[in-house]
């Protein structure tokens, strides 16, 4: 699977960004995840969604600020992000699971 990530940028805080994940080539997604990594710091788990059933998770962090959501017709994850925060800046990522695929990443910038 090709995954390709898009909707990162500059914002000021408080502000939001809506994360695309497209995927294409032989899709057989169990979940889509999403990671991020600041500057100096490992990878870290963001959120994940159930790709068939679209049940969804984020870590503790964003609870309340992110969502994630797919749409399979397009087969497309999303990652909507609300308040972000300075601490949100980091290279955003998505993963599949089984097949541990990687998008390029996109850079979110939180900064006033």
């Amino acid at each position: 699977v090709q995954l390709k990530e898009t909707g990162g940028g500059l914002v000021q805080p408080g502000g939001s960004l809506k994360l695309a994940c497209v995927a294409s080539g032989s899709i057989s997604i169990q979940f889509m995840r999403w990671y991020r990594q600041a500057p100096g710091k490992e990878r870290e788990f963001v959120a994940a969604i159930a790709w068939s059933g679209g049940s969804a998770t984020v870590v503790d962090s964003v609870k309340g600020r992110f969502t994630a959501s797919r749409d399979k017709a397009s087969a497309t994850a999303y990652l909507e992000m609300n308040n972000l925060q300075p601490d949100d800046t980091a290279v955003y990522y998505c993963n599949t699971y089984p097949a541990d695929d990687w998008g390029q990443g996109t850079q979110v910038t939180v900064s006033s």
